[in-house]
């Protein structure tokens, strides 16, 4: 019999700040670390998009971890916040012009520098995201990536019947043509209406560009969700950190 020269598939490679991977598991929030090591055990865990063992170690800061499937952020460093932002408040950490900016409503409730992702004009309000993670932000971003951001806009009625397939088929600005992904009309308000939609696009002022192009102008608008995360019942100015569940469905939706 010929000996075997084949080399034995080689384990994680282990750097100076790894932990074994149960306790960083348990410190994202996953459960205890007994619950942990079943987890592993299970081969419900993978590393780098390799199967985790028992006794593995990670650092933190480096390891791509995917439970059942899903991006566990483990790096303690990077933060996840939510925002409605207020009307009147410029989406930025200084303005030169001295109006309202987002530094004034974050103060020293989040330690790490922060930025926002995508932008929302200082007449406009609702959800906004911010965080340190500069390559999730850059998915979230980029229309490539197709991620919806939904909107609550009241604008100048009445609603014709064939507005929604209108926008739906697409409407040519003067920087390209661009379509909604759903519209519903929420409410009659008199002469205005409240109306709800979505769209993947992300150019500077793209809904109430698209509105005014339709004729039917935006008297407020409001962000209500980017992808999976909502505005829900955050009220105005207040902000606060995503749950590991958000993050990861975050994860999920730029498909890491």
């Amino acid at each position: 019999m010929r000996p075997d020269n084949r080399s034995p598939k080689p384990d994680a490679p282990v750097f100076e700040g790894a932990e074994r991977l149960q306790k960083v598991l348990a410190a994202a929030g996953v459960g205890s670390r007994r619950a942990c090591e079943d987890l592993i055990f299970r081969r419900r865990v993978t590393v780098d998009g390799r199967v985790a063992k028992l006794g593995d170690k990670v650092d933190p800061a480096t390891a791509v971890i995917h439970v059942d499937g899903e991006r566990l952020q483990v790096d303690i460093r990077l933060v996840y916040v939510a925002m409605n932002k207020p009307r009147g408040v410029v989406t930025s950490m200084a303005d030169d012009k001295g109006r309202n900016e987002l530094a004034e409503f974050i103060g020293n409730r989040v330690e790490q520098r922060v930025y926002h992702v995508g932008r929302l004009d200082a007449d406009s309000e609702g959800l906004l995201l911010l965080t340190n993670d500069g390559t999730l932000a850059h998915k979230l971003m980029h229309p490539s990536y197709e991620v919806l951001k939904t909107y609550l806009a009241e604008v100048v009625g009445p609603i014709p019947r064939n507005l929604s397939k209108r926008l739906l088929a697409g409407v040519e600005l003067e920087d390209g043509p661009v379509k909604v992904d759903s519209f519903k009309v929420v409410d009659t308000l008199g002469k205005s209406a409240q109306v709800e939609l979505s769209l993947h696009e992300g150019r500077k002022h793209i809904v109430r560009r698209l509105m005014e192009e339709v004729g039917h102008p935006v008297t407020r608008l409001v962000r209500t969700s980017i992808g999976p995360i909502r505005l829900g019942e955050l009220r105005t100015g207040r902000i606060r950190r995503l749950t590991n569940a958000e993050v990861a469905a975050l994860f999920n939706a730029v498909g890491d």
